[in-house]
């Protein structure tokens, strides 16, 4: 069964590495990337606030909690930084 609030912890985990992959990937892939690290954060705190309160460990939902800020800021620099390379690329190729 476990203690309250592991799957949650568990969940956010995942959510936190796979938003670190998709980080990697095209401007869509970080835009994926942005909500599934966003899910995985409130998922995190709410596990731990569920394990804590029972008295439970809640390594699951810190590394979750890791992971999914970790991702949010990659990918949210990536995403920036892709857009201005389109705007850049479209006003180069616009000017000609």
């Amino acid at each position: 069964m476990g203690y309250p609030g592991k799957n949650k912890g568990i969940a956010s985990l995942i959510l936190g590495i796979v938003a670190l992959v998709f980080t990697w990937f095209s401007i869509y892939a970080q835009s994926i990337a942005i909500i599934l690290s966003i899910v995985g954060i409130v998922l995190a705190i709410s596990a731990k606030k569920e394990s804590q309160a029972a008295g439970a460990p809640s390594g699951m939902a810190t590394g979750g909690l890791v992971c999914s800020i970790i991702a949010l800021s990659l990918s949210s620099i990536m995403f920036i930084a892709c857009s201005a390379c389109v705007a850049c690329t479209a006003c180069a190729a616009f000017s000609l």
